[in-house]
């Protein structure tokens, strides 16, 4: 029999001899998450009660009592929260917080695979696809297969990317995806086997891994490396994970993978806050916690430090409604405050008369512009309000623009970058190919076939039949690009060197509006100047592209910070002292689409329980009680069935009233609250 020895337990480190005084700067809640012991934790933290700042004391915490920092792994949805927590963790304590294992999912992944990727036959210098680039693969595949359309409505390259995705994310089959989310295409389930066989297949031949596969092979590579999970595991002794109801089933599997070895990892996230479904956001992984980790323990975080009282109270009683939760109720010290305010208009014209009133009334009360935001269900419910802002010349941001590593012309930088790193990458190729004068997608075609039989430097370009049309034009990219292959210069200066053959090409192709692109141009050599080499450069841009183009949005020159006007999911994690919820009707909270479906009402009554939580000082939600269709004409809308049978002392209905024009004179403009809580428009 073998010998055993038994280690005495270590004493825990007591918190009062610790550099931070941990008791004094954290509520008890707080204190109780930051300094909490071994094993699984799940932290049900409710909006606005300093969940990032607890995970800031926690992280701090840890390697105080001596957790090496290499040893912790941070994993959130943005590179940027996870850049500002460890920023502010090494504020609190010292520069060992930097080493602690930052960042996405995706990105820690991807470390993983650049390491390990030849386990899996891709090779380390694999290039990551873009969601627009991954829809062009699926084309070509599509292209090359001997798929038969039946004399039916196929679905577009971009619907293809977006099944395929869901059926790794959700991790169910094509013929399940296709019945839940796209039943128009059902008859092509055999079809679509096929094409997602071909575009993994491709992938694999030509060196390219999408989004989704960074989540997906590096589970695979777990499974089918046993030794490679424990290495990676045991060197993860502790696992902090931020917004966890955001997880998809993979992300879920992958946070329990981690932990398989040392058995601590923190989820904290707020169930009542999962509003990313239609991504492939798995509600079940939150709740499903203390079943999936044994002797999980559960702590809350209740006290909100953003809202009046008042507005809590509705966020508590809406909550109520939820079938499936964890019970927690929102509380704060901030007294006083207005009720919400209930607004049913006539038309929309009316409410957007009334919401730019109000935000005329609440700037002039001294609240800026920039601190007041309105929130809707859908990107065209604003577009009265819009019109109407416009004539009251109110600045305003409207969130939901392009991303500058999705702009065109940045992308066609890009791809010269690429092919230099992976010279399989077709799909780069094909792009910059057809950039040249007199080469369109056949002629491109014909090029990345001789490039893929060239054995020897693909950037040598040697005696084949070229057109005389375009054999000097590909010659020119040939040069260009062996000259940046061979340098050794930083990401920066290669990009330089691209620029300056681009420029012309830029002149030619966007010719509309080239000079506001050149400025994104000059953006993208200044994002570049942070990165040392040209592989992490291509992969961070893929991976965070947060930067916005000017192409998309042209700031106001002399002018104060602009009001917001947000979808609801794009204003999650943001707080304001104003807010308004504007159209809050039956079949847009909740969607109609939703309609029939428990899990989707679930998660709309969510969706508003998040717009509400977004405001501090004053909350106000209208609707038209009028709207048009084009074929049906006027007709009567319901408010949404989420704010009925709330009491009024709750949700403090409130009415409009056209202002006679011989009562309070001097004030028709001006938005002045009314007596008997009507709003004079």
């Amino acid at each position: 029999m073998a010998r055993k020895f038994i280690l005495t337990k270590e004493e825990a480190v007591p918190v009062n001899s610790l550099s931070i005084a941990y008791e004094d700067e954290l509520n008890e809640q707080q204190f109780q998450v930051a300094t909490t012991g071994t094993g699984p934790v799940l932290v049900v933290a409710g909006a606005g009660t300093g969940k990032t700042r607890t995970l800031i004391y926690r992280v701090a915490y840890l390697v105080e009592t001596g957790v090496a920092p290499e040893h912790i792994v941070l994993l959130t949805f943005t590179r940027r929260s996870s850049n500002e927590m460890l920023n502010r963790a090494a504020g609190l304590l010292d520069g060992r917080c930097k080493r602690v294992r930052g960042g996405t999912f995706h990105a820690f992944c991807l470390t993983i695979l650049k390491k390990y990727a030849l386990k899996l036959g891709y090779p380390s210098n694999f290039t990551i696809l873009d969601s627009s680039d991954s829809a062009d693969v699926i084309d070509v595949v599509r292209a090359t297969s001997a798929i038969k359309t039946k004399g039916k409505r196929f679905p577009r390259k971009r619907t293809l990317q977006s099944i395929f995705s869901a059926v790794r994310n959700k991790g169910i089959g094509i013929e399940q995806t296709l019945e839940t989310g796209y039943p128009q295409f059902t008859s092509f389930v055999k079809e679509l086997e096929l094409l997602f066989e071909g575009y993994t297949n491709y992938k694999k031949v030509h060196g390219l891994m999408d989004y989704d596969d960074l989540l997906i092979l590096t589970l695979k590579l777990f499974t089918s490396e046993p030794a490679v999970l424990r290495e990676v595991a045991s060197s993860c002794r502790h696992v902090l994970v931020d917004e966890y109801q955001d997880t998809n089933r993979a992300q879920a599997m992958i946070v329990k993978a981690l932990a398989s070895v040392n058995g601590n990892v923190m989820a904290v996230g707020d169930d009542a806050q999962s509003i990313y479904r239609f991504r492939g956001a798995d509600f079940k992984n939150i709740l499903g916690f203390p079943a999936e980790f044994a002797d999980a323990r559960i702590l809350k975080l209740e006290h909100n430090y953003r809202s009046t009282q008042r507005i809590l109270d509705l966020a508590n009683h809406l909550l109520e409604k939820a079938k499936r939760k964890f019970d927690k109720t929102l509380f704060t010290e901030k007294e006083g405050g207005d009720l919400p305010g209930l607004v049913p208009a006539p038309d929309d014209r009316f409410e957007s008369r009334f919401v730019s009133q109000l935000i005329l009334q609440f700037r002039e009360q001294g609240i800026a512009l920039r601190e007041m935001a309105v929130l809707f269900r859908n990107g065209h419910n604003s577009f009265d309000l819009e019109i109407v802002l416009g004539r009251k010349n109110i600045p305003f941001v409207k969130y939901g623009g392009l991303k500058l590593a999705e702009a065109a012309h940045i992308k066609d930088v890009l791809a010269y970058l690429k092919v230099v790193e992976n010279s399989r990458d077709t799909v780069a190729w094909n792009r910059i190919l057809q950039l040249l004068e007199g080469v369109g997608p056949k002629t491109a075609g014909n090029i990345i076939e001789w490039i893929e039989a060239e054995q020897d430097d693909t950037f040598e370009l040697k005696e084949r039949p070229f057109s005389k049309a375009y054999i000097e034009s590909v010659r020119a990219l040939f040069v260009m690009l062996r000259s940046v292959k061979m340098t050794e210069s930083s990401p920066a200066s290669q990009v330089g060197a691209i620029l300056t053959y681009y420029v012309p090409v830029l002149k030619r192709v966007y010719y509309e509006d080239f000079q506001k692109r050149e400025q994104d141009l000059e953006h993208l050599i200044g994002l570049t100047q942070s990165f040392t080499n040209r592989s992490e450069m291509l992969d961070s841009l893929v991976l965070d592209p947060v930067e916005l183009t000017v192409i998309d949005v042209d700031a106001e020159k002399n002018d104060e910070p602009p009001l917001t006007l947000s979808t609801i999911h794009s204003a999650k994690g943001l707080e304001f002292k104003v807010v308004f919820v504007i159209h809050a009707l039956d079949g847009i909270i909740p969607s109609s689409y939703s309609v029939g479906d428990e899990e989707s009402i679930e998660e709309e009554l969510r969706l508003l329980y998040v717009a509400v939580t977004r405001a501090a000082d004053h909350l106000y939600i209208s609707y038209p009680s009028l709207q048009y269709r084009r074929y049906d004409g006027q007709y009567f809308t319901k408010p949404s069935r989420f704010l009925e049978q709330l009491p009024d002392h709750i949700l403090e209905p409130c009415s409009l009233v056209e202002q006679d024009h011989n009562e309070l004179p001097g004030h028709s403009d001006t938005g002045q609250l009314a007596p008997a809580n009507s709003n004079i428009l």
